[in-house]
């Protein structure tokens, strides 16, 4: 199966827990409940970096991915924002830190690249672009 037929599953799968008839645990989640949960599948996927089993590491991505997907879609409930909006601020800020491959700058390495990006950085946070992502 493709990744947009499978990510497009997994949102399925997040909305049919979250709906009425869904999960009573699931449903009751807030922003604030799942806290610990994300510190938690952050430090697991941690490990699992670390370590040398790739299943371990497939396994705490998807972990991680569920919990973006649960949250972004209670965000939908709200009417804050939608997924497609996670997802399009991602691609505008990497296509934004990264000119020297979507523009004209140029990075020899990744030193180079660093100093650019922070600079990058320092100028979004002043026109206040973090704020709108």
């Amino acid at each position: 199966m493709d990744t947009a037929t499978t990510f497009t599953q997994l949102i399925e799968i997040v909305a049919r827990l979250r709906a009425p008839d869904g999960c009573p645990w699931d449903r009751e989640q807030t922003f604030e409940s799942l806290t610990p949960y994300i510190i938690e599948e952050a430090y697991e996927l941690v490990d699992a970096m670390k370590s040398a089993s790739m299943a371990n590491l497939k396994e705490e991505l998807g972990d991680v991915l569920l919990h973006v997907v649960m949250l972004s879609l209670m965000a939908e409930e709200t009417g804050a924002f939608q997924l497609s909006d996670v997802i399009q601020g991602i691609s505008e800020k990497m296509i934004r830190r990264h000119p020297h491959v979507f523009g004209d700058a140029q990075a020899a390495s990744s030193n180079e690249v660093v100093k650019n990006w922070e600079t990058i950085k320092q100028t979004e946070s002043e026109k206040g672009l973090l704020e709108s992502i």
